[in-house]
């Protein structure tokens, strides 16, 4: 099998007949998979892992098997080749790992309860049943599902139910399809459904701890994605229904099983009574983006995990062109600009980083593929440059062809490329490979020399780098017409500057809309000139400047102490998005001051000078006059002039709190996590946190329980957040799923920091064997190394991690983290004295 990595090349299978059985009880499955296929070869293999294969049958005849569980394998030996169907029975643990057929907790009213769902993604259908379980080998599926049943529970599939016989529920044939999409939950559920225009049925499901009118949102985002996909893609959704289910205990955000779409709770139920608009916006982006999955990833699918980007960048993009359709008041692109595009940004400054298209074969490299900022935000960011430049037309006959011609079947991203480009007649394959294949991105210098508009292009590196002579073909986007669409070359000089001055009217301008993927970093003449002009440019426009000015200063290119004295002219913005960047920056700022000093009382009164009019002018209680964006800015500014120390702002927030004493949860959810850490912080006592604390465990609201754990760990008693970390391996009080949002915000506590840090070198065995197999295990690296910040922590974090650079899965993410650490050490070296300087200046007038 050496010379064969794809067990696809050996065995083809057509038709899986599953039966499997579940004993709650017990922890065990007992299990029996009739593959059907063709064999090419006498020795073939199938993925299995965990499991106990207790025989293999051909024509009622036992097969010689050997199992290799160092690489997940069983092998086989037939006696020929051809159209096989073969019979294997097995049994397995169910675990706790949230990968394969596993429990999830929870309690209604008190009494414990468990549902069984599935997760599958990225090679853990192998933990399930017998298969060769990778994305090309497609075939369908017959489940039968038996379990531990009790009165009022009910079974789920991909596919409807049709039958039950001897406690078996059978469900219909599924579409052709890779293992990784099957999924299956059984256990005591409650939905609701409705039907789309063209006849879908559409449910949300959710277990009964959950008032079910939490349903009502998700439903009706999910009916009337389904119905834009099926317009904007000219496809129709090719199954007979779509099920939502949230699960209690659930590793990702969500996951796009073909018509069984899983979710974390925090991302299906909304409140109807109680939820903010940013909270609104995710659940809707999260249903919109796996159910363009339906289509992109599901119907025609990538042929390998190398092309993880062709599924998860287009679902990316297509959840703000849908919910933008949608909902067009939201002005959903913006929440791109606030949560898509920093986050690709700064990821993909760093030295290292992945190209958004990486050869990969081992199963922890593959998982590890899964880097948020890169194949979700990059990659999206990327394809939202291949639509402003083909458009939405084009956009729409690429894909309709494209679904035509690889249904049921999968694809690479030249097939992509072609579909597109023969729709839009450019040779989009030659534009995006250098985007796809090399990692980083540009900054562009636009500087006037010699009186000359000249434009230059480098690669953008944030912290330690080693610099390549990297090019991009880059849209650029001008708002200047001598400027050309494509600039491929490193230097482009456009022409005499005062002349395209004056006959444009305005000032110099790159990337407008922002769609492009790459910085501009203006001199002192253009920016000068675009500041004058701040006032006309619109939201996206002040932040996009903003944002660039924070990376710039960030690479060094230019100081923080250059960016402090502009903050005021955009400190009385209507636009959220404005500031939530500013108030980026003031954050970003902190690195640099030790507590208790003039510099930091200094920052506290810079942050009281930038919200004071936003705080008079919005006040802590929301208003019939109130705009989206108000909405939005509110809890920014609020929490601005809370840790401004104004003392007005704290008491304030502590009449709030005691207006809803008697019950916490009813705070308005704007407002609940400022007010809840402002009570913690400045007036709880010992017994207000531990009674949170029980409130945590017994919420079922998970936007709830997520504000009372950004509040607790905002705890300045070192004593109590010894307890929170005691409590990081009781799954009673802190599940597995959450457990990187605990570590991540004691960590960043600076009480806390050594707590947390001191855990997980302690209990990194336990932590490994406990979430090590998830897609996002690595990210505890990640968030670590956003938070060290000197040499000393350096130092441990090379101690540490050195060791485990060359396992699978950590050597990117320990090597960049390195320089991550590096770079912030030795930018507080060189700008911390001219940023002291530069608060110090700004508040004193």
């Amino acid at each position: 099998m050496k010379n064969n990595p794809h067990l696809y090349q050996v065995f083809q299978p057509t038709n899986y007949q599953l039966f499997i059985d579940i004993n709650r009880r017990t922890r065990r499955i007992v299990g029996r998979t009739i593959v059907s296929g063709t064999a090419l070869q006498n020795q073939i293999a199938l993925h299995q892992k965990y499991l106990d294969i207790k025989s293999i049958q051909l024509q009622q005849q036992d097969l010689d098997f050997q199992l290799d569980d160092s690489q997940a394998l069983v092998h086989i030996t037939l006696p020929q080749t051809g159209q096989i169907r073969l019979v294997i029975d097995y049994q397995a643990a169910l675990t706790d790992s949230m990968m394969g057929i596993y429990p999830s907790y929870y309690q209604v009213e008190g009494v414990a309860k468990e549902l069984i769902g599935t997760q599958f993604e990225t090679t853990f259908a192998r933990q399930a049943f017998p298969c060769v379980d990778e994305p090309e080998a497609k075939a369908t599926f017959d489940l039968a599902l038996k379990f531990d049943e009790h009165p009022g529970e009910i079974a789920l599939s991909n596919m409807p139910e049709e039958k039950v016989v001897d406690g078996f529920h059978y469900f219909a044939t599924t579409a052709k399809m890779s293992t990784y999409l099957v999924a299956f939950a059984c256990g005591e559920l409650q939905g609701k459904q409705t039907t789309t225009n063209s006849g879908v049925q559409v449910g949300v499901f959710s277990t009964k701890a959950h008032d079910p009118e939490k349903l009502d949102f998700a439903l009706d985002i999910a009916k009337r994605s389904i119905e834009f996909y099926e317009n904007f893609y000219q496809t129709p959704y090719p199954l007979p229904h779509s099920w939502q289910l949230a699960l209690p205990d659930f590793s990702a955000g969500a996951m796009e099983n073909w018509g069984l779409v899983t979710y974390r709770e925090e991302a299906l139920l909304v409140d109807p009574h109680n939820s903010t608009l940013d909270f609104k916006k995710y659940v809707a982006t999260v249903i919109a983006h796996e159910l363009a999955h339906q289509w992109f990833g599901d119907l025609v699918t990538m042929k390998w995990w190398d092309d993880l980007w062709l599924n998860e960048s287009f679902a990316n993009m297509m959840e703000y062109v849908a919910i933008d359709a949608l909902e067009p008041d939201w002005k959903i692109w913006e929440t791109f600009e606030t949560d898509e595009t920093p986050a690709a940004l700064q990821r993909d400054a760093t030295d290292g980083v992945q190209a958004v298209h990486v050869a990969v074969e081992d199963p922890a490299e593959i998982d590890a593929l899964f880097d948020s900022a890169i194949v979700y935000a990059k990659g999206a960011r990327l394809l939202v440059m291949v639509r402003a430049l083909i458009g939405d037309e084009a956009l729409r006959q690429g894909l309709k062809a494209y679904f035509q011609k690889h249904q049921y079947a999968n694809a690479t991203g030249a097939d992509l490329w072609q579909a597109l480009g023969a729709a839009s007649q450019l040779d989009l394959a030659k534009i995006m490979q250098a985007w796809l294949e090399q990692p980083g991105y540009p900054v562009v210098d636009a500087q006037v020399i010699a009186g000359k508009l000249t434009l230059t292009q480098h690669q953008f590196f944030i912290g330690e780098h080693q610099a390549e002579q990297r090019l991009w073909p880059i849209p650029l986007n001008s708002n200047y017409s001598n400027v050309p669409t494509l600039m491929t070359t490193q230097e482009l000089v456009v022409g005499d500057y005062q002349t395209l001055r004056q006959a444009a009217g305005q000032p110099f301008r790159l990337n407008v809309g922002n769609h492009s993927h790459f910085l501009v970093h203006y001199d002192d003449q253009l920016l000068n000139d675009l500041l004058q002009q701040l006032p006309q440019l619109d939201a996206i426009s002040q932040r996009q400047l903003l944002q660039e000015l924070r990376l710039l200063a960030q690479s060094q290119q230019i100081s923080y102490a250059q960016l402090i004295p502009l903050l005021k002219r955009f400190a009385n913005s209507p636009s959220a998005i404005v500031n939530q960047e500013l108030y980026q920056i003031t954050k970003a700022l902190k690195i640099f001051i030790a507590p208790d000093t003039t510099v930091k009382a200094n920052l506290e009164n810079l942050l009281n000078q930038l919200s004071q009019q936003q705080v008079q002018r919005l006040g802590w209680q929301a208003l019939d006059t109130d705009t989206d964006d108000d909405q939005l800015i509110r809890p920014i500014v609020l929490q601005a002039a809370v840790e401004g120390k104004n003392t007005e702002a704290i008491n304030a927030a502590h009449q709030v709190f005691l207006h809803y004493q008697a019950q916490v949860d009813h705070l308005p959810a704007t407002i609940r996590p400022l007010v809840l850490s402002n009570e913690v912080k400045n007036f709880g006592s010992s017994q207000f946190l531990d009674d949170l604390l029980s409130s945590y465990q017994q919420a079922s609201d998970a936007p709830y329980r997520s504000d009372i754990c950004r509040a607790l760990t905002s705890s300045l008693d070192p004593s109590f957040l010894q307890k929170l970390v005691s409590c990081f391996e009781n799954p009673r009080i802190i599940k597995p799923q959450d457990l990187r949002r605990w570590f991540n915000l004691v960590l960043a506590n600076p009480q806390g920091e050594q707590l947390a840090w001191d855990w997980i070198r302690q209990e990194w065995v336990w932590l490994e064997a406990t979430v090590g197999g998830d897609m996002e295990f690595v990210t505890f690296i990640t968030v670590i190394a956003q938070v060290f910040k000197t040499s000393q922590r350096l130092t441990e974090f090379q101690e540490f991690f050195e060791p485990k650079r060359q396992q699978a899965g950590l050597t990117r993410e320990i090597t960049m983290d390195y320089k991550v650490i590096a770079g912030r050490i030795d930018l507080i070296k060189q700008q911390q004295s001219a940023v002291m300087q530069a608060l110090s200046d700004c508040t004193a007038h």
